[in-house]
């Protein structure tokens, strides 16, 4: 079982099918997608569609909440099921695509990976003024917080790897930011909240999506159309 990394699909997975034909993948192997896969956006039959078609893949495909989806316990489709030593929502019909709780700390081949999804959209009321989908639930709630940290005392603060959508406001790309964005506007809590969890864990390795860019900031590695083996 080989385990992969990459970052935002926003439904588009020509590059995954491509990826999964050139190493020759397998539903053993697994594809961490670090948000904004996008497959429950719609939460219609768009979004079936899509599954059906991705249900052909041959990988597993591992998928963080990011901003441009709804939670996947909110769309009424899916189960809670014990996955990798915890807890993830899987459907029965496509038990390839799985989708992570955030809190969760998972078992991969013997190192502990904690997920910690979500982030604000800064093209939230652009989206809102156009009729585009936006989700009221796409930052982590103070419910989850407070459960992601219980988590971490339970682990004394220690785990291998920690797989996140968004950074610690320490670990922005700075230099990507859209420009005439006011950042004064754009809400960083769970930026903030992050660098808190950054600062207090021992960890080995940070991996993150979101900005659509690949690069390594202050011990984050981001990544976009990249890939990654854990080892």
């Amino acid at each position: 079982m080989a385990i992969y990394l990459t970052g935002d699909t926003h439904r588009e997975f020509y590059r995954i099918k491509q990826f999964c034909e050139r190493m020759g993948t397998t539903t053993e192997d697994i594809m961490i997608i670090l948000g904004d896969a996008g497959i429950n956006y719609y939460c219609d039959h768009r979004d079936n569609n899509l599954k059906n078609e991705l249900s052909q893949l041959p990988i597993t495909l591992f998928c963080i909440h990011g901003n441009h989806e709804e939670r996947p316990y909110l769309t009424g489709n899916y189960e809670e099921k014990e996955w990798h030593g915890a807890l993830a929502y899987i459907e029965e019909s496509y038990p390839n695509l799985v989708f992570a709780k955030d809190g969760e700390i998972y078992d991969f081949n013997g190192k502990k990976a904690i997920v910690i999804g979500g982030a604000y959209s800064i093209d939230k009321y652009y989206r809102l003024s156009h009729g585009l989908q936006w989700f009221e639930s796409e930052q982590a709630d103070e419910e989850t917080m407070r459960y992601v940290e219980a988590q971490l005392d339970a682990q004394d603060w220690q785990v291998d790897y920690v797989l996140t959508h968004t950074v610690p406001i320490e670990c922005e790309p700075v230099w990507a930011f859209i420009q005439g964005i006011d950042q004064s506007r754009v809400d960083k809590t769970m930026e903030k909240w992050l660098q808190q969890i950054m600062d207090n864990l021992e960890f080995e390795k940070w991996y993150a999506g979101h900005y659509h860019v690949e690069s390594e900031e202050n011990g984050v590695r981001i990544m976009f159309e990249d890939y990654e083996e854990l080892e």
